[in-house]
């Protein structure tokens, strides 16, 4: 039956490309909407309700087009209550125009440089026994560890962001929605 399964999603994966959608089977909704996985991070990205702060500051820090490059890139990317979590003030603070370079290095902190779906994550958590470290492109470095079945990363102050959704495909990358903006240290 597993055979069978498989073979009935691939054909239907198959007819809609063919049909110039390109939805990938596994996508999930995010924010309300569709993600494609023919579209970029950016694209599916500013298509989320739930991800307006980040697209906003996303384009305040001068990161749009690197995040519409070639990639491969795997954006953990905060929802608007993650940043609204955040100390009140900090978002406006960190959106004004002399703080673009505090602003990019902390979303590049959510950035990694490769395309790491989750099943990859788990298991180099596993072969790290239980503590994956994670550079990202801004420089940081999270912890990535398992919660039961969920992936958490530890940020360089010690907070915690669990993945919600995980493996959104994009075009160039991978998203996974999480929880808490994760910050650098200092």
């Amino acid at each position: 039956m597993h055979k069978i399964t498989s073979t009935i999603l691939a054909g239907a994966f198959a007819a809609t490309s063919v049909a110039g959608f390109a939805f990938a089977k596994d996508n999930p909704m995010v924010g309300g909407a569709a993600m494609y996985a023919d579209k970029n991070i950016v694209e599916n990205a500013m298509n989320s309700a739930d991800h307006t702060t980040l697209v906003a500051a996303v384009k305040a820090a001068g990161l749009v087009e690197t995040l519409q490059g070639e990639g491969p890139f795997t954006v953990f990317a905060p929802t608007n209550e993650a940043f609204e979590a955040l100390p009140a003030g900090t978002v406006d603070e960190l959106l004004k125009p002399e703080n673009k370079d505090q602003l990019a290095k902390v979303l590049t902190c959510h950035v990694v440089a490769a395309d790491a779906m989750s099943d990859a994550i788990g298991k180099m958590i596993a072969d790290d026994n239980g503590d994956h470290p994670v550079k990202t492109v801004g420089g940081c470095t999270l912890q990535a560890k398992m919660d039961g079945d969920k992936i958490t990363l530890t940020d360089e102050t010690g907070g915690v962001a669990t993945v919600t959704i995980a493996d959104v495909d994009q075009s160039n990358g991978v998203i996974h929605v999480i929880d808490k903006v994760l910050l650098p240290a200092g």
